[in-house]
């Protein structure tokens, strides 16, 4: 390869130091051992289980791409800073300070080849939350100015307009279009509702029929409910980035908001990291309960379809289904989304790995918008094509938008015809009068 014209397989921002960065990703990395993370750096026995669940190692059987790999510099730095014997570490130099080209190259594992899926935390034997801490070590990364391009772009805008790709002021017209385009009343701004709807920007832009079918359950089922430009995007690129003040930022906007509405329940859309950054983690910026119950959209229609609020047609074909990392394994909502497609008259053919062991899509995690992983990313996809293939189930169905664009675009390079369908498109098309 010519390294003169090779693509750099990381991006900085900012003009500072080399050595200001390493600082800074250091600093932030001590602040992340506390006693939990301490325990799961001190726990690893190097067994490898976790290699042999990681869908990218999978796919690439490259040792950089085994999870205990993944966190090394991260280990060396609870080691060097934090460890109980951290002061004679350093004096004795047994272990050395992460350079920030040791930095930069490790900018490709966790963020190109890492959607913190969890799957090599479920199988690791120590109990070690692998996913967890690499998520951690983003938000080091991001305070050295060290994260991918694409990403940072998305946590700028993000910044400004409270959404990745949509600006506040745009949301009334789009939902005036949307709302005349599938004829559904889809309210916006209302002082007052029981429910705050929110969206991910892909609902916003190309997957507009979800957000309208979102309305059209809402408005069946008579609910008072809203969306609102001071908090409507519940995808959290901060989450993903490692961007704390930017995740805090924009969790407060949707639970605030609600508050503000007097709104009791904050509904979030088919997307994973929404699920994972409100549902799990905003309590902890408030420090205790939250004021407002924050749910899925898959939990909403498994609660509304189990009480008879609605009804549905039955389909009646085979189906097989993609469960999304971080509503099903990190989340909890495996048999909510099953329930929903009993209902909807689905002969389930599950694929070989499913439920809590299924494999990612391989996009979460902000690695579906970073351009410079759809090689490996592709790679990815082929386990999931053979598996669904394996099925000869006739649909194709997720509970996730984030996951349904990464199925997409692999579908798309490979060359497969199989459609990736939603799980909230699917109950909205087949409501029962």
């Amino acid at each position: 390869m010519n390294t003169a014209t090779a693509t750099p397989s990381f991006d900085k921002q900012g003009e500072r130091s080399d050595e200001a960065r390493v600082d800074a990703a250091m600093r932030s990395f001590v602040r992340e051992f506390g006693v939990t993370a301490a325990l799961h750096m001190e726990s690893c026995v190097r067994c490898g289980m976790c290699a042999e669940a990681c869908h990218f190692y999978a796919a690439s059987h490259e040792p950089k791409h085994t999870p205990v790999y993944k966190l090394e510099l991260f280990r060396r730095a609870y080691f060097r800073e934090a460890s109980p014997f951290a002061p004679a570490v350093r004096a004795l130099g047994l272990v050395r300070k992460p350079s920030v080209a040791e930095l930069e190259r490790w900018q490709e594992l966790i963020y190109d080849s890492c959607t913190m899926c969890g799957r090599c935390t479920l199988v690791c034997p120590m109990g070690i939350d692998i996913a967890e801490l690499v998520k951690e070590a983003r938000h080091g990364m991001f305070k050295a100015g060290l994260i991918p391009e694409r990403l940072a772009l998305m946590d700028r805008t993000a910044q400004q307009w409270g959404s990745p790709a949509t600006p506040a002021e745009d949301l009334p017209d789009i939902l005036a279009e949307v709302s005349e385009q599938y004829n559904v009343a889809i309210p916006c701004n209302l002082e007052y509702a029981d429910m705050l709807v929110t969206a991910a920007p892909a609902e916003l832009t190309d997957h507009t029929k979800a957000l309208a079918d979102a309305a059209k359950i809402l408005n069946r089922l008579g609910v008072t409910w809203t969306m609102h430009q001071a908090g409507f995007d519940a995808s959290n690129v901060g989450f993903n980035n490692g961007d704390l003040p930017l995740q805090e930022r924009l969790t407060r906007a949707l639970i605030d908001t609600a508050v503000k509405i007097g709104a009791k329940t904050v509904l979030l859309p088919e997307c994973g990291h929404a699920y994972g950054a409100a549902r799990w983690e905003a309590a902890k910026w408030y420090g205790q309960a939250l004021p407002v119950r924050i749910v899925h959209m898959t939990e909403f229609l498994d609660e509304v379809i189990s009480t008879g609020k609605i009804r549905l047609r039955k389909i009646g074909e085979t189906a097989t289904f993609h469960d999304p990392c971080q509503i099903v394994r990190r989340g909890g909502l495996e048999a909510a989304a099953r329930r929903v497609l009993a209902a909807l008259g689905f002969q389930l053919i599950e694929l070989k790995d499913h439920g809590v062991a299924g494999y990612c899509c391989g996009g979460g995690g902000g690695v579906v918008s970073n351009q410079r992983a759809a090689p490996l990313r592709h790679k990815v996809f082929e386990i999931k094509k053979n598996q669904v293939e394996a099925t000869g189930a006739k649909r194709f169905v997720t509970s996730c938008g984030q996951c349904r664009i990464t199925l997409e675009m692999g579908a798309k390079h490979a060359h497969w015809d199989k459609k990736t369908e939603s799980l909230l498109e699917l109950v909205a098309d087949n409501l029962a009068d």
